[in-house]
């Protein structure tokens, strides 16, 4: 199976693709002579990560009937000073409402099932990083 893309050169430093029937565009700040009509590639990186993460946890969340009501993903990536900026590690953080009365066996269980086999973006990128979590109730 194979996915494609293909990227648009729109001007300047704008690109344009289609993904999934959705237009998107990418674009530089006006420090490197973007016109900053987009995201960087970069943050749809650590977005996909996210996004992938939290698709995975939520529908094994409703599965198990568990009654959440707000659930938040953050991630971090370090990326390096020197040119080519590059990340060398990501942590991802899973936030849920104490209020919820989640039982925290099947928060752990849905977030280490999406960690340890059903999220693409996190097995990809674990192959060449670091790629570490944490579960938060705020």
């Amino acid at each position: 199976m194979t996915k494609e893309i293909q990227m648009r050169w729109l001007e300047d430093m704008a690109f344009e693709s289609d993904l999934d029937g959705h237009r998107l565009v990418l674009d530089a700040d006006a420090s490197v002579g973007g016109k900053d009509r987009g995201p960087r590639p970069k943050g749809l990186l650590i977005v996909s990560l996210a996004g992938c993460t939290a698709m995975d946890v939520i529908s094994v969340l409703k599965k198990m009937r568990e009654p959440v009501s707000w659930f938040n993903v953050k991630v971090d990536g370090d990326l390096t000073e020197e040119h080519p900026k590059k990340f060398t590690s990501f942590k991802v953080i899973y936030q849920f409402k104490k209020s919820d009365g989640l039982n925290p066996q099947n928060v752990q269980k849905a977030v280490e099932l999406s960690q340890n086999k059903y999220c693409g973006v996190s097995a990809t990128l674990r192959d060449a990083h670091e790629v570490t979590w944490e579960i938060e109730y705020i």
